[in-house]
């Protein structure tokens, strides 16, 4: 598969087969995620792997648990979108994916989102190079439960960047249909 076909087959997976993923193959995607560029080199990032069905869903559940009493306690949650969704008992966050990788870092490095980000795109193109699928789940972040927290081996002044979903996909979605680039201006 060459890169452009790679473009296209790396889509936002929300469907995964019941199947786990080896962790020597996850190990491999973060050794080869890893080249992703970052400031300074510093290569801040941090990974949590979560490959255990049950403990994702107790994931799901804290994450949940949060984005209810943000909404509750704030108007102007960015969460009341999803109330409904969230509300439900049925509805995990991360799509009863087999496993969630989380990227995290030091609250306190400048540039922590974007390597992050840089790495999890890394990431999810080696995935789908594998055959596997993946999706960025925001809502995944919002874990606030400092026990839960401390299990997952993340520190006080750490957070959690990108929550990514990893498994073997039932179907790969089309593309959306992209807009037109908005170039503002081109000086030359």
């Amino acid at each position: 598969m060459d890169f452009y076909e790679l473009l296209e087959k790396r889509r936002s997976i929300r469907d995964f087969e019941d199947k786990e993923v080896p962790l020597e193959l996850i190990e491999e995607l973060i050794k080869d995620s890893v080249k992703a560029p970052n400031a300074g080199n510093m290569q801040l990032w941090r990974f949590v792997i979560v490959n255990n069905k049950e403990w994702v869903k107790k994931l799901s559940d804290a994450n949940k648990k949060a984005m209810i009493s943000d909404i509750e306690g704030n108007p102007n949650s960015p969460f009341k979108g999803y109330e409904a969704r969230i509300r439900d008992e049925n509805y995990n966050v991360f799509y009863n994916a087999p496993c969630v990788i989380y990227l995290a870092g030091s609250a306190r490095a400048g540039t922590l989102s974007v390597d992050c980000a840089l790495l999890a795109s890394y990431f999810m193109l080696l995935a789908a190079a594998k055959g596997l699928g993946t999706c960025w789940v925001a809502q995944g972040a919002q874990i606030k439960d400092p026990e839960i927290l401390a299990e997952l081996g993340i520190p006080e002044n750490y957070r959690i960047i990108a929550p990514i979903i990893l498994g073997y996909p039932r179907s790969i979605p089309p593309m959306p249909e992209r807009k037109e680039p908005k170039i503002l201006k081109v000086i030359s």
